[in-house]
């Protein structure tokens, strides 16, 4: 209703109630995949729990940030400054004292280290690295403006070229690791073994990224073809794993057939966003 009676258009307004919910998902998203190394690899041990502590206190400064009145917004609730302040005071209490306990028995938590360089467990290791990167980008573009105004700098505006750009260069290697990732082995792989593969899904990407934007909206746009590549990207990778996996007769449990489910809604996300 907001985007359509105030004309703002656009997939996403950067607005600072949208990237106070918007936070919490990215991290709890590396949590989600940083819990898989965890449970097959024993590995990423403390990574775990760190972002576990970072996902929760995200969740907390939204609460804050919506609820105290510090940020002006069409989305915020309705202003409560003794609210924010008991917001705010359970926030640093629970992330300070979950920091100090993971500063002093962090060390107890060990992994196994022994990683290959190309190995599924060291594309979730970027695939959390990028996915902290775009978390830091938005936690810096919706504090910023507060930050300055409060030391008596002024008012500063970071909206959405600042974002659109740092995401497109965040994203597009993201998405290269996310169509690879569940192709690749733990422990251990070689890139050979997928080459074709990848040769192949490369050359659908590039035709369909190309005639999709041709066909369904008359011109070819490069942020749109851009978009385009990312979603087939993830597309393609994710089906031909699923068909390559029945074919060998693989076991396909539950959980990933959710993750296949939540990679293509991803692409589908992009397809929204490139044609938007």
């Amino acid at each position: 209703w907001a985007y359509y009676e105030l004309g703002w258009g656009g997939w996403w307004f950067w607005d600072p109630v949208e990237n106070a919910s918007f936070m919490p998902w990215l991290a709890g998203t590396a949590l989600l995949h940083s819990l898989a190394v965890t449970e097959q690899r024993a590995s990423f041990k403390a990574w775990t729990l760190l972002l576990s502590i970072c996902a929760f206190s995200l969740c907390l400064l939204g609460t804050f940030l919506v609820r105290s009145g510090v940020l002006v917004s069409v989305h915020a609730f309705a202003s409560d400054p003794a609210r924010g302040m008991f917001i705010l005071a359970f926030m640093v209490l629970v992330t300070g004292g979950s920091l100090l306990l993971f500063a002093v028995r962090g060390h107890r938590v060990r992994s196994r280290v022994n990683n290959a360089l190309w190995s599924r467990e060291s594309l979730l290791l970027g695939n959390n690295v990028l996915l902290m990167a775009a978390m830091l980008v938005v936690l810096l573009g919706t504090l910023l403006p507060l930050v300055h105004k409060q030391l008596g700098l002024g008012s500063i505006s970071i909206g959405e070229p600042f974002f659109n750009t740092m995401f497109t260069w965040l994203m597009a290697p993201f998405a290269l690791l996310l169509g690879v990732g569940p192709l690749v082995r733990w422990g251990r792989d070689r890139p050979r073994k997928i080459r074709n593969l990848l040769l192949v899904a490369f050359i659908t990407t590039l035709l369909l990224s190309v005639l999709l934007p041709w066909l369904l909206q008359d011109r070819i746009a490069a942020m749109t073809v851009a978009g385009m590549a990312m979603a087939c990207w993830i597309g393609v990778l994710a089906v031909a794993e699923a068909v390559q996996r029945a074919s060998r007769g693989t076991k396909m449990p539950p959980g990933y057939w959710g993750m296949v489910a939540a990679h293509l809604g991803l692409a589908v996300t992009i397809t929204g966003i490139a044609f938007s």
